[in-house]
C-alpha cells in the first residue's frame, strides 16, 4: 500500500511528466493540431493506466516556504545517507518512496515511445526516431537492472564461500581432535597390549604370605582401573569425535554444493545478459552510447564528443551494410566463422583472436563481439561521471570499477581492481589492441577501455571525471572475451607510492583548484558529489573527507555538522555578490566556484567557540583547513570558511 505521501508524491511526477512530455512534443512537431495533441495526451493517460483531469493548484501554494539559496542553513541527514554518499554499501529496498520516482523518472524519457505509436514519422528535436531512443533506454534500464540481480547473487555467493570456508575449518577442527583421540587410544591399548597379567590386573600379586605388600597392590589396582577409565573415556570421546568428523565432512559437501549452485546462478545470470546484449542492434548500441554523459570542459567535451562521433560512425557504417554484431562464442574458432565473416588478421597473417572481419564494398571491416559493443557504448553513455574511488557506479567510479560495470552490462564479470583485472585477462600487445581492450597504465594502476586512435575511456583520478585521454607510452593490455589459455599474467613492477588508480599523491596541504578543465563556477552539479544536505555539493574527494568530518562531528558533539554553503555556481556568485557585496568574493573568483570550500555554522561560525576549536583541531586530518586571510586576525576573517586543501 502506497502511503499518503508516496501516492501524492506518484501523482505529481506523473503530472510533471506528462506536462515535460506534451511541451516537448509541441517544441519538437509545431506542425500538430490541438486534436493531434489531444490524441497524444489521451495516449499517454491510458499508458499510465490511468485518465485524470488537470490538477490545480490551491492559491497561494507555490511560493510559500521559499528561501534564498546564496546562505541556507541546514543539517546532515541521518549517518546512513551520508554512508551512502560516500560510497559505502547500503541496504536497499524496493518500497523506498524515492525508488518509485525514479521509475517514474525513467517513464518519462520512454513517453516518447507511446507518442510514436499516435503519430508515426513523430522525431526527436535531434532529428532521431523516438523509437530507437526508447528501446536505449529501455536495454539500459533492463542491464542495469540485471547487472543490480548480478550482483545481489555475487553477494549470496560471497556469503555461501564463506560458510564453506568456515565448514572446512570446523572439519580440519575435526579431523586434528579424531588424530589426537585416536593416539591416545592407541597408546593406550599398546600400553595394554605390552603389559604383563599383573600390570594390567594388579590384585593378581596379592600374597597372603606378605600381608605387608597389600597396600601397594591395592594403591596400584587403583592407579589401574582409573587408566581404565581413561581410557574408555578415551575410546568414548573418540566415537564421538568421529561422529562429529563425519557431520562436519557432510556440511563441507553441503556447503560445497550451494557453492556450486551458486556458482551456476552466477553464470547463468551472466548467460543471460549476453543473450540480451546480443539482441541489441547497431543501431540501438549507437543510441545507448549517447545517452546519459555529462558535459566536461573545453577540450577534454571536444574529445569526448569526437570519441562518441567516431563510435556511432562505425556501428552506422555495420548497420547501414546490414551486419549483425555476432556474439563472441560465435567468433572464438577462427575455423568456424558466421556466414559472410572471416577471421580479422594481424600484419603476420595470423588470427586475431575474438574479432571477425567484413567486407563492405571491396574494403575488409572490423567486426566486434556484440558483448564488445555494449561494453563500449554503455562506457562512453557514462562520460563526465564522477570518479570516486572504490565505486562501480552508476553515479561513481574508480578505474576498476568503471571498466569491471562497463563489462558486466556486456555480460562479463571482472574484478574490481586493475591489478586483478590485469592478472585474469588474456594479455595481448599494443600493436595488436581492438576496441574494448583493457588498457593498464605502466605499473598496472589505472586502468581503461581502448577507443581506437590511441584513446583510453577511463575513470580518472586525474580529472575526477570519466572521459577520454591518449594511451600512455609502456601501457599494457587484456582482451576480455578472450578464454585465458596459460596461467594468470605476472604482476607488473609498481611505479612507487600512488594514490588512487596510479593518481600523484598530492601534497600535504596544498590542492589544485583546477580540475576537469572547469572554469569558476561552471562546474556541472552532476560532476560533483552531494553531502546529503539540501543541495550542498563538492569534488568527489572533497565531500568524501567531509562525510568522514561531519561523522567524527556528530561523535564530538552529538548534533550534525551545520553547513550554509559549499559549491556556488557562477549564477549564485552573483547573487551572493548583489546581496552581500562587503562579504562575497567578485563573481568568477570564489573559492566556493571550486567545489572545494564550504561555509559551517552551528557555533563554527564564531571564532573561540567549543565547535571552531574543535576544527582547528580535527579539521585537517580531513583534509579542511582554514586559509590565513579567513582566521581570527587574518586579513579577512570569516571563521566559518573552511576549504579542501590550501586553494587560496
Amino acid at each position: 500500500m502506497l502511503s499518503a505521501r508516496e501516492a501524492q508524491a506518484l501523482r505529481e511526477a506523473m503530472a510533471l511528466r506528462e506536462a515535460t512530455a506534451l511541451r516537448r512534443l509541441a517544441e519538437a512537431r509545431p506542425d500538430l493540431t490541438p486534436e493531434q495533441l489531444a490524441a497524444a495526451r489521451a495516449a499517454m493517460a491510458t499508458k499510465a493506466g490511468t485518465k485524470r483531469p488537470a490538477a490545480k493548484r490551491p492559491a497561494g501554494k507555490g511560493t510559500a516556504g521559499k528561501r534564498s539559496a546564496a546562505k541556507r542553513p541546514t543539517r546532515t541527514r541521518p549517518a546512513a545517507r551520508r554512508a551512502a554518499r560516500a560510497g559505502t554499501p547500503a541496504e536497499r529496498t524496493g518500497s523506498r518512496w524515492s525508488s518509485r520516482l525514479g521509475v517514474v523518472a525513467l517513464s518519462t524519457l520512454l513517453i516518447p515511445a507511446v507518442v510514436t505509436v499516435v503519430l508515426p514519422g513523430a522525431t526527436t528535436p535531434s532529428g532521431g526516431p523516438l523509437d530507437v531512443t526508447a528501446l536505449a533506454l529501455s536495454a539500459r534500464s533492463s542491464l542495469l537492472e540485471a547487472a543490480d540481480g548480478y550482483r545481489v547473487l555475487e553477494e549470496q555467493a560471497a556469503h555461501r564461500r564463506s560458510q564453506l570456508e568456515e565448514a572446512r575449518a570446523a572439519e580440519q577442527a575435526a579431523q586434528d581432535q579424531v588424530a589426537a583421540d585416536r593416539r591416545v587410544v592407541g597408546a593406550g591399548a599398546a600400553a595394554l597390549y605390552r603389559a604383563t597379567p599383573t600390570a594390567r590386573h594388579p590384585l593378581l600379586a596379592l600374597d597372603s604370605a606378605d600381608p605387608s605388600g597389600t597396600a601397594d597392590v591395592l594403591f596400584h589396582q587403583a592407579v589401574t582401573e582409573h587408566a581404565d577409565r581413561a581410557l574408555d573415556g578415551a575410546v568414548v570421546r573418540a566415537e564421538r569425535t568421529s561422529a562429529a568428523l563425519a557431520a562436519a565432512a557432510a556440511q563441507v559437501a553441503a556447503a560445497e554444493a550451494a557453492v556450486q549452485a551458486a556458482d551456476a546462478e552466477l553464470d547463468s545470470a551472466l548467460s543471460a545478459m549476453r543473450d540480451q546484449v546480443d539482441e541489441l542492434s547497431p543501431e540501438v548500441t549507437s543510441r545507448l552510447a549517447a545517452l546519459g554523459a555529462i558535459p566536461a570542459a573545453g577540450e577534454q567535451q571536444e574529445r569526448n564528443e569526437r570519441a562518441v562521433a567516431r563510435w556511432q560512425g562505425y556501428l552506422a557504417q555495420l548497420g547501414g551494410a546490414g551486419i549483425e554484431l555476432p556474439a563472441a562464442a560465435k567468433i572464438a574458432d577462427p575455423a568456424a566463422m558466421p556466414s559472410g565473416l572471416s577471421p580479422a588478421l594481424d600484419a603476420a597473417g595470423q588470427a586475431v583472436p575474438g574479432v571477425a572481419w567484413a567486407v563492405i564494398g571491396s574494403s575488409p571491416v572490423t567486426v566486434l563481439p556484440s558483448e564488445t559493443v555494449a561494453a563500449v557504448s554503455n562506457a562512453l553513455s557514462q562520460l563526465g561521471k564522477p570518479f570516486v574511488a572504490g565505486t562501480a557506479g552508476p553515479e561513481t567510479y574508480d578505474c576498476g570499477g568503471f571498466t569491471a560495470a562497463s563489462w558486466l552490462l556486456a555480460g562479463y564479470a571482472l574484478p574490481a581492481t586493475p591489478q586483478e583485472q590485469w592478472a585474469a585477462g588474456a594479455a595481448v600487445p599494443l600493436d595488436s589492441l581492438q576496441i574494448g581492450d583493457l588498457v593498464f597504465s605502466p605499473g598496472g594502476q589505472d586502468v581503461g577501455l581502448y577507443l581506437g586512435d590511441g584513446d583510453v575511456l577511463g575513470a580518472s583520478a586525474g580529472t575526477y571525471q570519466v572521459g577520454v585521454r591518449s594511451i600512455a607510452a609502456g601501457s599494457t593490455a587484456v582482451r576480455v572475451p578472450v578464454q585465458v589459455t596459460g596461467g594468470p599474467n605476472a604482476p607488473m613492477p609498481g611505479t612507487g607510492p600512488t594514490g588512487p588508480c596510479g593518481a600523484e599523491l598530492p601534497t600535504p596541504g596544498v590542492n589544485s583548484p583546477r580540475w576537469g578543465g572547469w572554469d569558476n563556477g561552471k562546474i556541472p552539479t552532476e560532476a560533483l558529489c552531494q553531502l546529503g544536505v539540501y543541495r550542498h555539493a563538492l569534488r568527489c574527494d572533497a565531500a568524501a573527507g567531509y562525510l568522514a568530518m561531519a561523522t567524527a562531528y556528530r561523535a564530538a558533539f552529538g548534533t550534525d555538522l551545520c553547513i550554509t554553503d559549499s559549491y556556488r555556481s557562477l549564477g549564485g556568485q552573483r547573487t551572493a555578490f548583489f546581496l552581500k557585496p562587503a562579504l562575497a568574493a567578485v563573481p568568477g573568483t570564489s573559492n566556493h566556484g571550486w567545489a572545494l570550500a564550504v561555509d559551517l555554522c552551528g557555533g563554527i561560525h564564531v571564532a573561540g567557540s567549543p565547535q571552531w576549536t574543535w576544527m582547528t583541531a580535527n579539521a585537517g586530518r580531513f583534509g579542511f583547513v582554514q586559509p590565513a586571510w579567513a582566521a581570527p586576525g587574518g586579513e579577512k576573517p570569516e571563521p566559518w570558511h573552511w576549504e579542501f586543501g590550501y586553494i587560496s
